[in-house]
């Protein structure tokens, strides 16, 4: 196994409301390695988003350390290691509306990261590269002439992901990209970025609440909950052998294309209240390799028994 590209130990992030903080991400550990899609799902407010915006230290980390090529991002670093970080490490944000610049043009939304680093010896260099960058996404060279407003949901995330390649990031993290879009403009878009993957040897964390996407683009798929990782493992092994009871009831939220199907499907309730741990404190543990839970002695016990 090679060296993760991305470690995440122990971090915890907190938000100030009123006099008393408020936990957004309790104590989370992760490791993503070269080449592979890790993904993050789970409800609104479980703070899913918060772990991908303290990695590129929009939210700092309040206790634990992020570590990027085995190198330390979180915290007090260099301002060389900061620009690393913003150069090497790219977010896509969930609202292709909100999160470019209406009264720029393309060209300068997508050159705004060549300017503030200077990755470009002449104007024609940098023109190549928007252009570059643009067609790499399905646009054409010419709409860098063209404001936002001339454009669709689907055709900005496009821009919002020209953005991020321009950089030429060896991370990408991609928060809800496509949540945003129509149904139609998703596999698009999702099968846009496997593409680039491919041919780029990019590495993606994608945050996301629905959980048919993320199988069909995700390696491994870390399941989150009030702050917490329940459960983590390779994709497949998730969807086919669930443990924990809330990854349980978030797939069978997950529509069925069949009405029949669909009209008899038995909805799996999530109840808190279910555990117990007053007495016996959760732990983190791999059940079978690669396949970890949150849970007791007792659960975690059972969880054996399910995969055995």
């Amino acid at each position: 196994m090679h060296e993760p590209i991305l470690q995440v130990k122990d971090l915890s992030v907190d938000f100030k409301i009123g006099r008393k903080p408020f936990r957004a991400v309790n104590n989370v550990s992760f490791d993503i390695q070269k080449g592979e899609t890790f993904s993050i799902v789970g409800e609104s407010g479980s703070g899913k988003t918060t772990i991908g915006r303290a990695i590129v230290r929009l939210n700092p980390a309040t206790e634990g350390e992020i570590l990027f090529n085995s190198q330390r991002i979180s915290g007090n670093i260099s301002k060389e290691t900061d620009r690393k970080v913003i150069q090497n490490i790219q977010m896509i944000f969930q609202d292709p509306m909100a999160s470019i610049n209406e009264r720029a043009k393309v060209d300068y939304i997508v050159s705004e990261g060549l300017y503030n680093f200077n990755m470009f010896k002449n104007e024609d260099e940098r023109k190549e590269k928007v252009a570059h960058a643009l067609k790499a996404v399905g646009l054409l060279p010419e709409f860098a002439t063209r404001f936002p407003h001339e454009f669709s949901g689907g055709q900005r995330q496009r821009i919002g992901i020209a953005r991020a390649l321009v950089m030429e990031p060896a991370f990408i993290i991609g928060d809800e990209p496509i949540s945003a879009l129509d149904v139609s403009i998703r596999a698009q878009v999702l099968n846009l970025l496997k593409k680039l993957q491919q041919e780029r040897g990019l590495t993606y964390l994608f945050i996301s609440h629905d959980l048919s996407i993320v199988r069909f683009i995700s390696d491994r798929v870390a399941v989150m909950s009030k702050g917490q990782f329940v459960e983590l493992a390779p994709a497949e092994a998730l969807f086919q052998r669930p443990l924990h009871p809330y990854t349980k009831s978030l797939l069978s939220a997950i529509p069925m294309p069949d009405p029949r199907r669909e009209k008899d499907k038995k909805f799996f309730v999530y109840d808190p209240a279910i555990h117990d741990y007053s007495q016996d404190k959760p732990i983190w543990d791999e059940i079978f390799p690669g396949h970890f839970v949150l849970g007791n002695e007792a659960e975690l016990k059972k969880y054996r028994y399910m995969y055995s």
